[in-house]
């Protein structure tokens, strides 16, 4: 079962194989091809002749939503830190379970700064996964909920302060002394305010919406 996984927007049509241009409308399809799910990202004729053909009824559909093209920068940020964004992408692609509630809550901190918007959310195998889409790049992020308890909570939120703090561990690390989870130091989270947070705050903050007692909106 893969469901925490991370799948960049297409630069052309997945069906047609027309380059979108900037500002242009596209639609995106989530299929449940198991273990993995696949993104199918296609342009408005194709979608109109896709839609007319019962694309919601084919086999594995699960999520169908419309985004707007951005065209992707030419050079990457030469000031590049670690931030939340980042330390997800890095769990997701590492794939070790112990770091699932540490994943959903950085994804939660990311949606309440607006960087990462609930396009929808589905039960699968008995376990409510969220799609995620960046309102930037149109990444998509797919993260099931880890069901955490109350009580659970504050462990979470200090690994995922020691975690914004120092980095994932490198495999020739012991684990640091403050927390079961070793780390090194990469970077100072990024944040847009005069007096920003430290990493415990921001984590502690996020607590409260990352033990969801409803679906999201």
């Amino acid at each position: 079962m893969d469901e925490w996984n991370i799948q960049s927007r297409a630069r052309v049509c997945c069906s047609c194989g027309q380059p979108f241009a900037d500002g242009q409308p596209y639609h995106t399809l989530l299929f449940d091809d198991k273990p993995r799910f696949r993104r199918h990202d296609i342009c408005e004729l194709c979608w109109r002749k896709e839609d007319a053909a019962g694309v919601r009824n084919a086999p594995g559909f699960v999520s169908r939503w419309q985004g707007v093209y951005e065209t992707p920068p030419q050079k990457p940020d030469q000031m590049y830190r670690e931030t939340a964004e980042s330390l997800l992408r890095k769990l997701i692609e590492l794939g070790d379970t112990r770091y699932q509630p540490a994943s959903y809550i950085l994804a939660v901190m990311l949606e309440r700064k607006r960087i990462l918007k609930v396009r929808d959310q589905f039960v699968r195998d008995g376990r409510r996964v969220f799609v995620y889409e960046h309102h930037k790049s149109g990444d998509l992020f797919t993260i099931a909920d880890p069901e955490l308890r109350l009580d659970q909570l504050e462990h979470v939120q200090h690994q995922v302060a020691d975690l914004l703090e120092h980095g994932l561990p490198q495999p020739q690390e012991q684990p640091h002394p403050s927390h079961t989870a070793p780390c090194v130091e990469l970077g100072t989270p990024d944040v847009a305010q005069e007096h920003p947070p430290t990493a415990q705050e921001s984590a502690a903050q996020t607590g409260a919406d990352a033990v969801r007692m409803e679906p999201a909106n």
